[in-house]
């Protein structure tokens, strides 16, 4: 029996792209991974997280790593179509990890409210057979789904890392911590229109934007 975990990081965030992973393994494999440790990886620190990522992944027999860049997050959640905004996304990305792995089961971190619907969206796009379940707070209960969650959180905190470097230190990227609005409003004053590393559909981006856009025409 082969279960496959699949998870999400970065998904509220404002700045970076959403990473989604999925992690294979054998249903025997499955305890050893609670033995090392894997559990939720908001739960570890980024030290502890990054130390099991070899040990995850010499466990595993296979995995995925698929990164949504800020410009098809936009496209996704700026779509007029009820249901086709940033949930299907996810779930046609987590589909797309399940036909490239086959496993026998699915085990995903539900991201819409509605459990069953988010796995229906998922079934819709399979072109393999698999079981899928589909539950909130999947990475607390799912020991594959943990590790998922473990790879996809490194691959997103490598991305920011390398961001930081070249643009300076944003904050979390998060629209509630101070330091990121304060980035992004210099931003706009400098350079007048976001990065691509930034998802400009977000409100308070484009509130931010609105903003701008106002104050210097009030200067002209």
């Amino acid at each position: 029996m082969l279960i496959l975990g699949i998870d999400e990081a970065g998904r509220g965030c404002v700045i970076g792209p959403l990473v989604i992973a999925g992690v294979l393994f054998k249903e025997e494999s499955l305890l050893a991974l609670k033995q090392i440790g894997v559990k939720d990886s908001k739960l570890l620190t980024a030290k502890k997280r990054e130390s099991l990522v070899s040990q995850i992944l010499s466990l595993a027999e296979n995995h995925s790593v698929i990164k949504l860049a800020p410009k098809e997050i936009d496209h996704a959640v700026n779509s007029g179509r009820k249901l086709h905004k940033l949930n299907r996304l996810e779930a046609e990305t987590m589909a797309k990890i399940v036909n490239t792995l086959k496993p026998d089961e699915a085990q995903v971190d539900a991201a819409d409210v509605i459990e069953d619907r988010f796995k229906h969206h998922i079934q819709e796009k399979l072109t393999t057979k698999a079981i899928v379940t589909s539950k909130h707070k999947a990475d607390k209960a799912y020991p594959a789904v943990s590790a998922a969650s473990i790879i996809a959180k490194v691959t997103r905190d490598k991305e920011i890392a390398e961001l930081v470097a070249q643009h300076g230190d944003f904050g979390t990227g998060y629209l509630t911590d101070p330091k990121t609005m304060t980035f992004l409003k210099n931003w706009l004053k400098t350079k007048g229109e976001y990065p691509e590393f930034v998802r400009k559909s977000w409100k308070p981006a484009r509130r931010a934007k609105n903003e701008n856009n106002s104050t210097q025409q009030t200067l002209a």
